[in-house]
């Protein structure tokens, strides 16, 4: 029998606490009041001092009301039928459908054994040249977008759940704003792609710990799908705002802070989730991409630069494009020599003529005379921003490549390219003598 406990020792924000005996981290508490009912999940024990925090607020809470623990930690359901719905950062649903109380599984587990992991060796497609010829996307590759504010890093998310090649989209949205959810709500079903995406969403009015949540149930169901044989990819947005939830949390629990007011875990919590990314011998894999906005475009502010040191390579969004430079797939050498060729070395070409024609921009703006090769780079660098680096393209690899190939004949001489002779003369568009 679950014991009743009346008295609150405490409420600190969304933050209340009781004595109680017995009680594990993690585990759910439900918590009556006049406003309701509400559930709370415990976050610190010290002793018989149980703290847990309200997922509804504290509002409305008084220390006369009642908390009863529930002896189970947070779940979330786990079925097919999760496909084409929408949750909150609690599991409930947003989308007025059913409620989803069947297979429920514990979110916030271990990551997977590094034993039970197989080499990345796969391609996941996107129809994004910056993507799939510059820095190719691979199978359980974990990978944040570096962005500031204002740049369309969701509408980029939104491109690549409709166009990527994969078998199943979890979309864990957490502090976005009401539009930013309709958007991607409204995107991926007229695209058709909503039939095969589960999106838990957490928006900026609801409360804290839910947008804590939103991670770990997207990926604790991403897990038992692949476990099943699906190929998921994760895409996250935004986890600057999942550090400031738990920057919050930790301010409330009156945590020691570390740089910049963030929890000394910031970098463990992270790791966290990003090490949820996986591939099965024998089943499917889970691939994370993470958005991750840079407070005044500020590479080493606590949340990117921990970022950083856990995944492999970042996708840099400036300008409404995935730059070139900065831009790093750590683990594309592990797929694009087994694609075409001439992958290989019409990307470093093609990246060390743009570079080139970056050279050439500076020179012009200050006021240098232009040479006959500067002219032919400043053709190419146009070409290339606009047939390339745009995010409004959308062409599979092999026709990206042509497209290179294309550019190059455009602007130059087969041989002010640097590319070797054998691949000119069997990739150039125009006849070689």
């Amino acid at each position: 029998m679950q014991k009743i406990y009346s008295k609150i020792e405490s409420i600190v924000g969304n933050v209340i606490t009781v004595r109680a005996n017995g009680i594990k981290n993690g585990e759910l508490g439900l918590v009556s009041y006049r406003g309701g009912q509400s559930l709370a999940n415990v976050i610190k024990l010290d002793g018989d001092v149980v703290s847990l925090q309200v997922f509804s607020g504290a509002q409305g809470i008084s220390t006369g009301d009642q908390v009863r623990f529930l002896g189970v930690p947070m779940r979330v359901s786990y079925s097919p039928n999760l496909m084409g719905r929408v949750f909150d950062g609690t599991g409930r649903a947003r989308d007025n459908g059913p409620v989803m109380d069947e297979n429920l599984i514990e979110i916030g587990g271990p990551a997977v054994n590094p034993a039970k992991r197989i080499i990345p060796r796969n391609m996941i497609r996107t129809g994004l040249p910056m993507i799939d010829l510059f820095n190719t996307l691979v199978e359980s590759q974990k990978l944040p977008i570096f962005s500031v504010s204002g740049e369309p890093y969701n509408e980029l998310l939104a491109r690549i759940a409709i166009q990527a090649e994969v078998d199943l989209i979890i979309l864990g949205g957490m502090g976005l704003k009401y539009d930013d959810y309709l958007y991607f709500r409204d995107t991926l079903e007229e695209s058709g792609a909503m039939s095969r995406t589960i999106m838990f969403i957490h928006t900026a009015s609801d409360p804290t710990v839910e947008c804590m949540l939103v991670p770990d149930m997207s990926l604790a169901v991403a897990e038992r799908f692949a476990l099943d044989g699906k190929k998921v990819l994760v895409l996250l947005t935004d986890m600057t705002n999942f550090a400031d939830a738990m920057k919050e949390m930790a301010i409330t629990m009156d945590q020691v802070p570390s740089n910049r007011g963030y929890p000394g875990d910031l970098y463990s919590s992270l790791a966290a989730r990003y090490e949820k990314a996986v591939d099965f011998e024998g089943a499917g894999s889970v691939t994370i991409l993470g958005v991750t906005t840079m407070p005044g475009d500020d590479v080493t502010h606590p949340v990117p630069d921990n970022t950083g040191y856990i995944t492999e390579g970042q996708y840099y969004l400036k300008g409404g494009r995935i730059e070139p430079f900065g831009s790093l797939s750590r683990l594309k050498q592990q797929v694009n020599a087994h694609t075409r060729d001439d992958h290989r070395a019409l990307m470093d070409g093609m990246i060390k003529l743009y570079a080139s024609y970056k050279e050439s921009l500076e020179k012009r703006s200050m006021g240098f005379m232009m040479t006959e090769w500067d002219e032919k780079l400043l053709k190419y660098g146009s070409l290339f921003e606009r047939k390339m680096m745009d995010l409004s393209v959308n062409i599979p690899l092999e026709g990206a490549l042509d497209l290179g190939w294309e550019i190059l004949a455009d602007c130059f001489e087969p041989a002010e390219t640097g590319l070797r002779t054998d691949l000119i003369r069997s990739r150039w568009p125009k006849a070689i003598d």
